[in-house]
Order: C-alpha cells, then sequence, then structure tokens
C-alpha cells in the first residue's frame, strides 16, 4: 500500500501535495510527512539526545501539522515549516521535563534556512477547557467507530499514555508499525471528528 502510494506520487512537488492535503487528500500528506520523516527525526535527536522521544515528538509535529495545514501560508517551504513545528515540541518537551536550563534559539540552521523558533505557552484558556469538556462525547463516539485495527493503538498511546513501547508489545507488533498505525489512527479520528463541525472548529461543535 506504502510503495503504490509513493509511486503515485513520483515527480510531484511538495507545493503540488500541499495542495492536494489542503483539499482533503489523505494520502498527499502523508507522502510529504514520509518525505520529509527522517530529516525531522534528526532535528528532533539532536536536540533530545534521545530517540524515543524523539520519535514521539516528530509524530506529535506530524499530527499538529495535520491539523493546522489549512494555515500554512507559504511564506517558506513546507519542509522548514514543519521542522519550525518538529523544533518547537522538542522544545515544550525538555520544559515540560524540566531539562533545559539554556538552550538559544534564535538563528537556528534547518537545511538551507535560518529560522527563529519559538515557545509557545500551551495553557488552555477558560474557553479551550470549555470546548474540550463539550467535544469529550463526540470524540469518544467517533474513537469507539474507528476500526479496531488501528483504534486499539490510538487507545493504548492517546488514552492510556502507555510508552510506545509497551504498546507495540501488547499488540505483537514492531514499534514502527505501532506508530504508523497510530499516525493513521489520528488521521481517521480528524476525518470523522470533521463531519461534527463547521470552518470554525471544535467551537462549532453539532452535538445534536
Amino acid at each position: 500500500m506504502i510503495q503504490n502510494r509513493r509511486q503515485a506520487f513520483v515527480g510531484i512537488l511538495d507545493e503540488s501535495l500541499v495542495d492536494m492535503a489542503q483539499a482533503g487528500n489523505d494520502q498527499a500528506f502523508a507522502e510529504l510527512v514520509e518525505r520529509h520523516y527522517n530529516t525531522c527525526l534528526k532535528l528532533a535527536l539532536s536536540i533530545l539526545r534521545d530517540k524515543s522521544d524523539a520519535e514521539d515528538e516528530v509524530q506529535n509535529a506530524c499530527w499538529k501539522a495535520f491539523e493546522h495545514l489549512a494555515q500554512f501560508n507559504r511564506e517558506a517551504k513546507f519542509s522548514t515549516w514543519l521542522t519550525r513545528i518538529v523544533v518547537n515540541q522538542c522544545l515544550m518537551r525538555l520544559r515540560q521535563a524540566k531539562r533545559a536550563k539554556l538552550f538559544y534559539i534564535d538563528d537556528t540552521q534547518v537545511g538551507d534556512e535560518v529560522v527563529t523558533l519559538e515557545l509557545p505557552d500551551e495553557t488552555p484558556t477558560p474557553e479551550q477547557t470549555l470546548g474540550k469538556k463539550e467535544v469529550a462525547g463526540v470524540v469518544q463516539a467517533e474513537i469507539d467507530r474507528i476500526p479496531p485495527l488501528l483504534r486499539n493503538v490510538f487507545v493504548l498511546r492517546d488514552v492510556q499514555q502507555l510508552p510506545m513501547e509497551q504498546v507495540a508489545d501488547q499488540l505483537g507488533i514492531s514499534v514502527a508499525a505501532a506508530k504508523s498505525r497510530l499516525l493513521r489512527a489520528r488521521l481517521e479520528l480528524r476525518t470523522r471528528l470533521s463531519k461534527h463541525t463547521s470552518s470554525l472548529g471544535a467551537a462549532s461543535l453539532i452535538t445534536a
């Protein structure tokens, strides 16, 4: 399946894949992630110095990129935009773990471009907290509708917060396979939730 997808996108530039992904083609987005995954992983590993942590944050960054793909305005290349998200994810992980004393984030070289990295404030607002409570029921219902092959890894990792190695062990698959299923499960859930919202996102949840 992956090989067939990759063959289908041979010769297509990132810019065209972004157009396709923004139009709703999840396979085009998966191809973008595949093309830049190794570069993102090397960057994450250089910051976190732990392969498992680096892989987790690259996965989280890919999910955030998918969530906010409509906001990508092409002021930079897609690869640069994605690596910025990866770096911010890594910095947040360091901050949360209280393992970062000093980290200079100005004028960081990413490929052939110099980018300025940000350390965003992830503290939810009261409105966001309320929104999470309102969508909880719908999210759970849609999780239950995800095919078991994908749902099981999603529940173990994102709901029960088990380490990826333990998730893979419980499912009897490799860590790489578990991470692949997790990304697919997140994409599946995103697609299912989109039918409950308008262009305003979760704030416009349709519960009736």
